[in-house]
């Protein structure tokens, strides 16, 4: 019998300073061969000085907070957009080690702001099928690029990591949308559509990529552009839980033109 996703915990952490991982040699020849084949230079200023937040420190805490001994996840999906400065095994996997369960490991990238969406519809589906009882979901981003990209990117200010536990949760509806090809027109009327469908006294939260105007929203500002929205969730979602609202999160990439949102409604 297929179990019904809901979201039971948003934890949120911000970190400051490095990881040691930033000064090992093994940084430098790594990133050497990504960006090779396409002739970008190295920021050997970064790599000197040593730059950089590793996801498995960032994140390792978060997870043993979010469950304890007890509770152990039997998937754990990873998401991010900017790199990791960790060489060697994926950080899913190590990951895994840290959680309850040793979960099985898989990874979202390449996919923009899309990905942390991607990963939680992810998480959902093992769930909706039955393969897993318990699923988490692990975002991160971390503020050093060690190469000079061919275009501008936006990187984020500060290193943060968020974990979402997904279990299930009688009554609670939670379902992720993710539309291709949206312009900014496109993805406001389609998120005030969304809006209109939950009703009044939803709470909405958008990222600051996407403006939909003459919608009561919150705009999430600039400068976490992979977490931001997330962390605010984290930040919001126990008193709009006990206030009992529906909630609609929404995000647009518009490099990929993909819409993506979750939306929340609280059980009996």
């Amino acid at each position: 019998m297929s179990a019904s996703p809901g979201l039971t915990r948003v934890l949120t952490r911000y970190a400051d300073g490095r990881s040691e991982l930033s000064l090992d040699p093994d940084l430098r020849v790594f990133v050497s061969d990504l960006v090779r084949p396409y002739g970008l230079p190295l920021r050997e200023d970064l790599l000197a000085e040593g730059v950089g937040h590793a996801f498995e420190e960032l994140a390792a805490g978060l997870l043993t907070e979010a469950l304890g001994p007890d509770e152990p996840a039997d998937v754990l999906v990873q998401a991010f957009d900017s790199p990791d400065i960790r060489p060697g095994a994926p950080t899913s996997l190590a990951l895994s080690r840290s959680c309850a369960g040793t979960p099985l490991a898989l990874a979202f990238c390449d996919q923009g702001t899309a990905g942390a969406f991607g990963a939680l519809r992810a998480a959902t589906a093992y769930q909706r099928t039955g393969l897993a009882r318990r699923a988490v979901v692990v975002l991160a981003e971390q503020t050093a690029l060690h190469y000079r990209p061919a275009v501008p990117v936006a990187l984020p200010e500060r290193h943060c990591a968020v974990v979402l536990v997904c279990e299930s949760a009688p009554g609670e509806d939670l379902t992720v949308h993710q539309l291709s090809g949206a312009g900014p027109e496109a993805a406001a009327e389609e998120v005030r559509r969304q809006a209109k469908e939950l009703g009044e006294g939803a709470a909405v939260l958008l990222s600051a990529a996407l403006e939909v105007p003459g919608l009561d929203a919150e705009r999430v500002p600039a400068g976490q552009p992979f977490t931001g929205l997330w962390s605010a969730l984290a930040e919001r979602l126990p008193a709009w839980r006990a206030e009992r609202r529906p909630v609609l999160l929404a995000d647009l990439d518009p490099r990929l033109g993909v819409l993506s949102t979750l939306t929340l409604r609280a059980g009996p």
